[in-house]
């Protein structure tokens, strides 16, 4: 009784300053009030006095509203409240560059898994455009103030593939590689498309494969054919530099931070000592050992002194894929509902960490296509009733630690990458596979620069692959060996296949070390 008449003082208070509360927002308000030494009428004209101070959308008060304005009248900011936010790909933001204006701009019109024509189109041309006016920033490329000769002022003038035609001596250029013919590749930007000849080529770390942007030297022959001499990916951009040009956009899709909360922020992220990640890969559920191993690893974190925060669980959930020729729905569906037991007989675990299952290529799912929505409610739901705090997430997703952002993505993506490489890699700086990859798809600012033939991606949806700005860690949960690599500020790992040879990895956000582990 008591409650209801507080619900209602609520409303009322609100519906005064033109305001209505939805549920979610009413169910804020009361914790806020909860939470309040001073008696209700008090508290509640404390808040109202903030409702000025809020750019509001609307005069329905949304629960994302309300805990803005709670925000507003306690200090702490929406982000500390939420210190570990898990962002689906399917509702990450849009960002374009106007190369006119020299500026991104978000594209409002709602992204379709069904695009035509112009959106393969845009596809190629948003990445080229991305990585160009990330290019011209580098000491390399980026022109002189005064018109001078290139040579003199220590900087490579590129040109359009378009502008080679009459022109003598050797050129700069930038494009897409692709083969529009069977065993002859091409050079494509956004003014023309000219054969390229890669024999004699010198290249840099990383795997070129069809669709990779690369930035190469070389002359134009007689017959029409590029000769490259030497070519590699564009320069990587150190992360604040890119945070400087996109200062406000929120391209992470956790929602923007300005620079004061992003230092307050920072704070808390290297107080929060105790909190990890445990990142596991592979969890076959129909097989048993890897059932025990699983009992194996939960039972040690239970025993410690302070669980972790995250359990981050990749697939593929099966040892088998779940392709056309796959039935057996209602034993997937069981297997989910006892590894929610499992979790569920740890309680301290259950009741403190939070459960993060992203799904594998092989897992349930509408095609093969990225990104991949999260798995089906129909296989989770009993998961979910022994497990509240878990999360099931697209692949790719992301996780915002407080200021730090870590993408996470589940793809056999270092045999793909080696399979479709059309020229070996350098190996002057190194000769790990896996350090090659990381370049490849930091320098990329993509997860997946493979051909569409080989892995289609949604074509409206291709911007929750990115990875600009760099973010601080990458997961990338392969089949192969696990492996770490830190790169020119980025923290990348791979925790290996547990159900393979039983390899996890832990992943501490405040130091950003990474424990590699195996049973």
């Amino acid at each position: 009784m008591e409650q209801q008449q507080r619900m209602r003082k609520a409303q009322l208070k609100f519906k005064l300053r033109g305001l209505t509360l939805s549920v979610d927002a009413l169910k804020a308000v009361l914790g806020f009030l909860d939470e309040q030494y001073l008696p209700d009428e008090e508290a509640l004209q404390h808040l109202l006095a903030e409702v000025d101070k809020i750019s509001l959308k609307s005069n329905v008060l949304s629960k994302e509203a309300a805990l803005e304005l709670i925000s507003a009248a306690t200090g702490v900011t929406s982000s500390q409240q939420n210190a570990l936010l898990v962002v689906d790909a399917f509702k990450l933001p849009r960002f374009c560059y106007d190369p006119i204006r020299k500026m991104f701009y978000r594209y409002n019109k709602t992204p379709s898994v069904h695009g035509d024509a112009r959106s393969k189109s845009a596809l190629y041309k948003d990445r080229l455009q991305l990585l160009h006016q990330r290019l011209i920033r580098d000491r390399h490329f980026a022109k002189p103030a005064f018109d001078m000769d290139g040579s003199r002022s220590g900087t490579c003038e590129l040109s359009s593939l378009q502008s080679l035609l009459g022109c003598i001596g050797r050129r700069w250029v930038m494009g897409i590689v692709s083969q529009l013919e069977d065993g002859r590749y091409y050079l494509e930007d956004l003014s023309a498309t000219i054969p390229i000849d890669l024999s004699q080529a010198k290249i840099t770390s990383g795997f070129l494969t069809e669709n990779c942007i690369i930035v190469a030297e070389g002359l134009l022959q007689a017959n029409g054919i590029f000769q490259i001499s030497t070519c590699g990916f564009p320069p990587l951009e150190g992360r604040n530099i890119s945070l400087s040009v996109t200062a406000g956009l929120d391209f992470f899709g956790a929602g923007a931070l300005s620079y004061d909360e992003i230092s307050r922020l920072e704070v808390l992220e290297r107080k929060a000592v105790n909190d990890m990640f445990v990142v596991i890969s592979d969890v076959w559920l129909d097989d048993e050992q890897t059932m025990r191993n699983l009992e194996v690893v939960l039972d040690g974190f239970e025993n410690v002194d302070v669980v972790p925060s995250v359990f981050i669980l990749m697939g593929n959930f099966l040892s088998r894929p779940c392709n056309l020729s796959f039935h057996s729905f209602g034993e997937l569906r069981s297997h989910f509902d006892k590894l929610g037991t499992l979790i569920a007989s740890h309680t301290r675990i259950s009741s403190t960490s939070k459960f993060v299952l992203i799904p594998g290529p092989e897992d349930p799912g509408p095609s093969s296509v990225l990104p991949r929505p999260a798995l089906p409610s129909y296989f989770t739901k009993e998961l979910a009733k022994h497990v509240p705090n878990v999360t099931f997430a697209s692949n790719p997703c992301r996780i915002r630690f407080f200021s730090q952002e870590i993408v996470l993505f589940r793809e056999n993506l270092l045999y793909r990458m080696r399979r479709l490489c059309i020229v070996t890699p350098s190996d002057e700086e190194t000769t790990e596979p896996f350090e090659h990859l990381v370049a490849t798809i930091t320098h990329q600012s993509h997860l997946c620069p493979l051909p569409l033939t080989s892995q289609p991606i949604v074509w409206e949806y291709d911007h929750a692959m990115r990875l600009y700005p760099t973010p601080h860690t990458i997961v990338l949960g392969d089949r192969t060996e696990q492996k770490l690599f830190k790169y020119m500020g980025v923290t990348a790992f791979s925790p290996g296949s547990f159900s393979v040879d039983g390899t996890f990895a832990a992943y501490r956000p405040a130091t950003q070390e990474v424990e590699l582990s195996s049973l």
